[in-house]
């Protein structure tokens, strides 16, 4: 493994370091009360999700049963009221997401950029142009997912996950535990593909990194390629670099397909424990 690949794999290890977090949320101290703004609509939108069953079941339980349409009327126009708000929070959430993350991008490639300007000529020599395009641009686009999309709805999913356990424990503390027997294995099982998409994601950058450094260095030395009549040749080499890229993508996908059907297998399985 190159020097740079060992480089990279050392940040790639230490990704949940205190300080390396400290400093990227630097890049959204002019944007907090959007990135707060964002949190709290997400949360709202998710506590929502939680209340449209919850209303479903009344309406059957407690008035659908007992016949009274007068208090039908009043739950139906609470449904339509909670799908209306749910419908503005999604489009709220999905913006402010797309302008937060676009905002990042922005102060980050500029900034990126204008280091790239004072490096010194030798790092230019050493390091390929394709893996410097590669850095400020797919790599950041990485980055704003991470703290927009990503953060905003891992808060309100915690959120969410909180509210339903309190739910269940509340209705039948017996039942929750016994549906929650496979919650370990669950853990487990996201642990495992944890670090199994870490080295495959890794995998997918260099692949992409080698193939835009490929191809920017060969359009540019066009002139170069054809004078030495190598198309055939060079033609191979980016054949073989595509077919890694290939390969590297596909490989996310395999531990995706591998580890949803498991999530699934145990959900159904807390299903079953509990109707055993």
């Amino acid at each position: 493994m190159s020097k740079d690949k060992k480089q990279d794999k050392g940040i790639q290890g230490n990704v949940f370091d205190l300080n390396i977090i400290k400093r990227l949320f630097q890049y959204l101290k002019p944007y907090k009360f959007r990135f707060v703004a964002l949190v709290v609509i997400t949360c709202l939108s998710s506590l929502l999700v939680i209340a449209l069953p919850y209303l479903t079941g009344y309406s059957i339980n407690q008035v659908i049963l007992k016949k009274d349409y007068e208090e039908l009327k009043l739950v139906f126009y609470v449904l339509l009221a909670v799908l209306a708000a749910q419908a503005l929070l999604q489009f709220f959430s999905t913006y402010l997401a797309a302008w937060l993350g676009q905002s990042l991008i922005k102060d980050i490639r500029d900034r990126l950029y204008k280091h790239v300007l004072n490096l010194k000529l030798t790092y230019f020599d050493r390091t390929p142009i394709g893996q410097l395009v590669t850095r400020n641009v797919s790599d950041i686009e990485t980055i704003s997912e991470v703290f927009t999309q990503g953060l905003a709805a891992l808060i309100a999913e915690s959120l969410q996950v909180v509210v339903i356990l309190v739910f269940m424990l509340a209705l039948n503390w017996k039942l929750a535990l016994i549906s929650l027997a496979v919650f370990p294995l669950l853990i487990f099982s996201t642990y495992v593909f944890k670090e199994k998409m870490k080295d495959a994601f890794f995998e997918v950058r260099q692949a992409v990194s080698k193939l835009n450094t490929f191809v920017q260095e060969h359009v540019t030395g066009m002139g170069i390629v054809q004078a030495f009549n190598a198309e055939k040749r060079e033609y191979e080499k980016f054949k073989t670099i595509n077919q890694e890229h290939r390969k590297a993508n596909v490989r996310t996908v395999k531990y995706f397909s591998i580890y949803f059907p498991i999530a699934e297998f145990y959900r159904n399985g807390a299903i079953g424990l509990v109707w055993r």
